[in-house]
């Protein structure tokens, strides 16, 4: 037997259907409805709502074998055939991870294909893998930032089962994974919750109506939001979460619902026997998210730091359009390597008034922020989805890698940057809608327009070839300057996890000199210098010793260094 409850406060009729075959439901005063049934364990089901014949899918559902506007599919978590059983887990703090969208991370796009190249991730050196959404949205492919069936897994990609081999082969080879989790808004095809319960917020945000997490009736969405979130911990074995723009989750309660999902969060991982990790995306650069709840913070393992990627990226590119604007300087870049935030609580003129709050950085260690090079939002959002490699020179790709792997901070790479991969990665869709379709192009288009660009040079979402264009060209990872940036991609790692002086996470333990005109800088972390020539031409820097790894060879000296153009060298002293 087989107990159904979904929670749809607003019908006044809610009927089971299992395998077409209709039932009726009781209703308590919660607005939970209820019936236990007698069925197969693989059985199609979904709800009928009043007198409207279409089966809906259940807002909890584990499986949508058809997609998102079809019937859901039982799936049983406790069957699932783990072999992860002595996986000890660990915390995200100061390690390496990789973003990767599992639909263009191979040819295949599946869960099963990605395993194929986890070995690679470990030859690399990385320890996390973090996977863009794998929730259930409408289409085939996409970004997964419109899913509407929060529960479920996208069944392209090969559904619950596929995700359960994924983590399971990860955690094998002593890889952890981290799964992006978008709770602010719903993607618009395939979203039936509002005809199940008050979900939606009388506000919005850039992507459409708010979650209602502190109206009237919001309880059980924030349960609805917080199940969801375990879920992927406990029953997919997930090492964490990160969680997509959490400044667009406006809470006016009195405990912030990412204070409540960290709490939580911390219970399972006790419950669990091993670490779990809540990194958040936040425009906010405020410091309270990563405070620890007894210090009156939310107490979440780390966040995203734009503002580390924008002062890197800007000192070696030159780009310094929208809000770039405050950022290219080399003082620009020491000031935010050294205090975490560059805005923090100074003028932001992108945002025309004061942004951020300062970091203490006695208390906070740099390893709850994560520093990048770029980032699937850094490169998607662009007009055409091109990436630094495509406007980089080898040197200076290798100069930002060093930057950030230098760093104290927890480092990040977006998957193909380690060896310049020259394809793009570009915003995709699949709406099956043809008004949506157009809609989604016609609006991409427009908002590039709106900033110079040429509409005809913005790449359709909805062609195939855009999301083809998008796909990893592996053969190209092992050749010419690719392989060798690859390697210093390996051998920064493998310095970073080697080297004892690179494991101090203290900010106030971080020397940095620099030179605005002759472009270069210098991170001192104990008996380590990272010295990095953003500049053409060679130049000297106060920095001797002995060279641990270079990109190309520095004349060194015993109290100074000569690096050529666009280059890095690691210096012990």
């Amino acid at each position: 037997m087989t107990e159904f409850a979904v929670w749809a406060p607003k019908p006044e009729q809610v009927r089971l259907d299992v395998d077409g075959t209709v039932h009726a439901m009781t209703r308590s005063a919660d607005g939970w409805w209820r019936a236990t049934v007698d069925t197969a364990p693989n059985a199609r089901y979904g709800y009928l709502l009043d007198d409207d014949p279409k089966v809906l899918p259940d807002p909890r559902s584990a499986r949508q074998p058809e997609g998102v506007h079809e019937r859901s599919q039982l799936w049983d978590p406790s069957a699932a055939a783990w072999t992860d059983g002595d996986w000890a887990g660990r915390s995200v703090e100061g390690a390496v991870i990789y973003e990767l969208h599992l639909g263009t991370f191979t040819p295949g796009g599946t869960f099963d294909s990605a395993v194929e190249k986890l070995d690679y991730l470990v030859d690399l050196g990385v320890d996390f893998v973090e996977l863009m959404p794998v929730n259930a949205f409408s289409g085939t492919h996409g970004w997964g930032y419109d899913g509407v069936l929060w529960y479920a897994v996208h069944e392209p990609y090969g559904g619950p089962d596929g995700l359960v081999r994924f983590v399971d082969a990860c955690h094998r080879r002593g890889l952890g994974v981290l799964i992006d989790a978008v709770f602010n808004h719903l993607g618009p095809s395939g979203n039936y919750l509002p005809r199940f319960g008050p979900y939606l917020s009388s506000g919005s945000n850039p992507w459409g109506e708010g979650i209602n997490i502190a109206d009237a009736d919001s309880d059980e969405v924030r349960r609805y939001i917080i199940g969801c979130a375990l879920r992927w911990m406990r029953d997919f074995h997930a090492d964490g979460l990160r969680l997509d723009a959490v400044h667009a989750l406006v809470d006016t309660t009195a405990i912030h619902i990412l204070e409540e999902l960290a709490s939580e969060t911390d219970a399972l991982a006790a419950q669990l026997g091993r670490p779990l990790s809540l990194v958040a995306e936040s425009d906010l650069n405020d410091p309270r998210l990563i405070t620890p709840r007894d210090q009156g913070g939310y107490g979440l393992t780390a966040q995203w730091d734009d503002d580390i990627h924008h002062a890197i990226h800007t000192a070696v590119s030159g780009e310094r359009q929208g809000y770039y604007a405050d950022f290219g300087s080399m003082a620009t870049l020491a000031t935010t390597l050294r205090n975490g935030f560059f805005h923090a609580g100074t003028y932001s003129s992108f945002r025309r008034r004061r942004h951020g709050r300062p970091l203490d950085t006695s208390k906070i260690p740099a390893t709850r922020l994560l520093a990048y090079t770029c980032t699937h939002d850094q490169v998607g959002n662009r007009a055409v989805g091109d990436r630094p490699s495509q406007n980089l020179s080898p040197g200076q790709l290798a100069v930002k890698a060093a930057l950030v792997l230098g760093s104290p901070y927890t480092a990040m790479l977006f998957m193909g940057e380690e060896w310049g991969a020259s394809t793009p990665f570009q915003f995709f869709s699949s709406h099956p809608e043809p008004e949506l379709a157009r809609a989604t192009a016609e609006g991409r288009k427009r908002e590039f327009a709106e900033h110079g660009w040429d509409a005809e040079d913005i790449p359709d979402p909805q062609d195939p070839q855009t999301f083809a264009r998008s796909k990893l060209d592996w053969d190209e990872a092992d050749t010419n300057e690719h392989a060798r940036l690859l390697e210093a991609y390996r051998d920064l790692i493998t310095l970073r996890r080697n080297e004892p002086d690179l494991a101090d996470p203290w900010l106030d333990d971080l020397g940095i000199d620099y030179d605005e005109d002759q472009r270069w800088i210098v991170l001192r972390r104990g008996g380590i210098a990272i010295a990095c020539n953003l500049g053409a031409d060679a130049t000297r820097i106060p920095a001797g010793g002995e060279v641990v790894l270079a990109w190309d060879p520095p004349h060194v000296g015993d109290t100074s260094t000569e690096l050529p153009g666009h280059s890095f060298a690691i210096l012990r002293a």
